[in-house]
């Protein structure tokens, strides 16, 4: 009896100890959460449902895609650094979430470098400035002297104070040389609406979300952000060539996963993303939506998050911008 039971803990121990490794290889065993940092239906909304539709057919398993807006990005990136390292959880990251807001919050509750495992850049877009049709203005010079004239007069939306469509706003003001008021709520939708009702001037916004509107006749897009023109419409000019020299806002969106997630998981997540960004009919959904497919290796998306953070740092101290 007592062989038959030291043989029955010696196989309960083995069983231990092979199961965490046979559970990271046959990931994912069940369904994945991806936090989305913004409500539905702005840019980052976007890119992080059409990554989730793809990763889910490739990894044979759902994409469970959980909305978490408010703080600027802030609370859905820390919903993230404290989950389970065990790579269920992703957050589509940005610009925002991991070079703007960690230069301007110092006492942020999660660090874009310390708290999380980078596992792919996903894609880059244009930021695009609109404006109600009602404004006498259809270039950036025009909207310069417009701004010149009514000192304080003119207001911008933002998804959020601290938000790269805020410092869209306040990068123009300091280049420009205008007064112009910041109207920040909480999310690109919000803040559409807001100048789709003439509550503000104008907003800095993803210019595959406004593109409907500006078919629509309900909007009038005045110049991208971004330092070259958009496939979406590259009829459009950047802002830089349309009188400011200088100005870029290129917004940025990559995948990753709590610090600590098993190399294996990150690789296979990897792996799953390079495949999708190389495929016709990703960079067809890509193309439509105003994205530029990337990928990268999570190495590259680690230098790229550094590099930004230092961009950001020095763009952030030349034009003087604190947050609100």
């Amino acid at each position: 009896m007592s062989r038959a039971i030291a043989l029955f803990f010696l196989v309960i121990t083995a069983i231990a100890c092979i199961n965490p490794a046979f559970a990271q290889s046959s990931y994912p065993a069940k369904s994945v959460r991806i936090v989305i940092p913004y409500p539905p239906g702005g840019g980052n909304d976007i890119i992080g449902r059409i990554v989730a539709d793809d990763l889910g057919k490739r990894l044979g398993q759902q994409m469970l895609v959980d909305n978490r807006p408010g703080g600027s990005t802030a609370i859905g990136a820390e919903i993230v650094a404290r989950a389970p390292a065990d790579g269920y959880t992703l957050l589509i990251t940005s610009h925002t979430t991991y070079a703007l807001l960690p230069n301007l919050r110092p006492k942020l509750n999660y660090d874009p470098i310390r708290d999380f495992e980078p596992v792919s850049l996903l894609a880059t877009q244009s930021f695009a400035l609109a404006v109600h049709p009602s404004l006498p203005a259809h270039t950036v010079k025009q909207v310069i002297a417009l701004a010149r004239a009514k000192p304080g007069q003119l207001t911008f939306s933002s998804a959020g104070a601290g938000t790269g469509t805020h410092f869209s706003g306040e990068q123009f003001k300091v280049l420009a040389k205008v007064d112009m008021l910041h109207v920040p709520y909480k999310g690109g939708n919000t803040a559409l609406n807001a100048v789709l009702s003439g509550e503000t001037t104008m907003t800095f916004g993803s210019l595959s979300a406004l593109s409907p509107y500006v078919n629509a006749k309900k909007l009038r897009v005045i110049a991208v952000t971004s330092a070259k023109r958009s496939p979406l419409d590259n009829k459009i000019p950047t802002i830089a060539e349309s009188g400011l020299p200088g100005y870029e806002m290129t917004p940025w969106y990559g995948l990753v996963t709590p610090k600590g997630a098993p190399q294996n998981i990150i690789d296979r997540l990897n792996g799953a993303v390079i495949a999708a960004m190389q495929s016709r009919d990703m960079r067809e959904k890509m193309a439509r939506v105003g994205y530029e497919p990337e990928g990268s290796t999570p190495q590259q998306l680690a230098e790229h998050i550094k590099a930004e953070l230092a961009r950001y740092a020095r763009l952030i101290k030349v034009i003087g911008f604190k947050e609100e």
